[in-house]
């Protein structure tokens, strides 16, 4: 019998960025400007210092695309409650508060 639970691949991932937002966007950050370097590499004709300016502006770029879509993440978690459930395992339950008042 399948598991009406079991994550997607797109879920899973979802989650790990959630969990881990700057590695992800490092991550991101150092793949873009590390194929941005070795594609530069390959024009003819351009000096060495205009293609680690390219290389830099296409990583910025990225990381910009990277941040926007966790600021999206971030929002989508914050309308659906799922980041409110996530931190509400930390908390203690809600009757040891009500025990405490007089």
């Amino acid at each position: 019998m399948g598991d009406s639970k079991a994550k997607t691949s797109l879920e899973s991932m979802r989650e790990w960025v959630v969990e881990h937002k700057l590695r992800a966007v490092g991550s991101l950050w150092l793949t873009g400007i590390a194929g941005s370097i070795a594609y530069n590499w390959s024009q003819p004709g351009m000096k060495t210092s205009v293609k680690i300016i390219h290389a830099r502006l296409h990583a910025q770029a990225l990381t910009l695309a990277a941040l926007a879509g966790a600021a999206v993440v971030e929002y989508y978690d914050h309308k659906t409650g799922a980041k409110a459930e996530r931190y509400a395992k930390f908390l203690p339950p809600m009757d040891t508060y009500s025990s405490h008042k007089e």
